[in-house]
């Protein structure tokens, strides 16, 4: 079979679609997108002058929504933010709850991860520049919602929250779509390879 054929024949799949399909092959999907967020929030490094820290959360999501999906990807991160928001302490440092100054990024991560979802579903992960510009644009879709969030919990200005809330970042988000680059298009090869 050429890589044509098999190319075409999985057009209008994602990754998580190559598992037999079930109800329970749905839940696990979404709540263990849900938990690979939770888990990659840990990983935080504080930013000097920033209520928002550098963390995998935003990697995690995205990933999430490229590899199950838009419908998955904004159930399991539906999840997330509301088991977050009820106190789970799996946000960014441990936190939980609505009132934290980066609860946006959370929102912005619910719709990033139907973009990239779409996105995947059209064949955006397969190759690795289309792949960059898909978590470029879910990163921005981020930033469009955490950003002026941010603004508005602090009282910051618009200005000191691009300082305090994107500008920071921006070498991470370079960092983490030169990581998906490599990783999605790679798991399709693997895939079309078998």
């Amino acid at each position: 079979m050429s890589t044509a054929t098999v190319t075409s024949a999985r057009s209008g799949q994602v990754l998580a679609d190559l598992i037999p399909a079930s109800r329970v092959r749905d839940a696990v999907l979404v709540f263990g997108g849900a938990a690979l967020t939770g888990l990659a929030a840990q990983i935080a490094v504080p930013v000097p002058g920033s209520p928002v820290p550098v963390t995998g959360q935003t990697f995690a999501a995205l990933l999430v929504g490229t590899a199950l999906g838009a419908r998955r990807g904004f159930a399991s991160l539906a999840v997330y933010a509301l088991v977050g928001a009820a106190g789970v302490p799996w946000f960014a440092e441990g936190g939980s709850g609505l009132g934290m100054p980066s609860f946006g990024y959370v929102l912005g991560m619910l719709l990033a991860s139907v973009v990239v979802g779409a996105l995947a579903r059209r064949g955006a992960d397969r190759s690795a520049w289309r792949t960059a510009g898909t978590m470029v644009l879910g990163s921005a879709v981020v930033y469009a919602v955490g950003v002026p969030y941010l603004a508005l919990a602090t009282g910051m200005s618009a200005s000191a929250a691009i300082a305090a809330g994107l500008t920071p970042f921006l070498v991470g988000d370079a960092l983490k779509a030169a990581l998906a680059m490599g990783v999605l298009p790679t798991a399709w090869k693997f895939v079309d390879k078998r």
